[in-house]
């Protein structure tokens, strides 16, 4: 398993994962842009807000992103179910 050694949100970190580097630069520059943006907007908040509030940010969209998944998963079932009736 390939090992990392990353600077993210102004934390160094080591850590070993699967995931190819490719999708780990894209996770780090989209967390470091979501931070950044609420930094400009967050009126000298501390840090631990900032994460704070970035974290209840991606367990929204995780949130949100799940339902979404759930309903397609639920009418992609609905239109297999209507080719199987229709085949027989």
């Amino acid at each position: 398993m390939p090992g990392y050694n990353i600077h993210v949100l102004g934390l160094d970190l080591s850590f070993s994962t699967e995931a190819p580097p490719e999708r780990l630069n894209k996770a780090v520059d989209f967390l470091q842009s979501r931070y950044d943006d609420l930094e400009n907007r967050g009126r000298h908040l501390s840090k631990e807000r900032l994460l704070t509030y970035l974290a209840l940010s991606l367990a929204d969209d995780y949130l949100l992103d799940k339902d979404k998944l759930q309903q397609l998963e639920a009418r992609l079932q609905q239109i297999v179910s209507r080719i199987d009736i229709s085949e027989k």
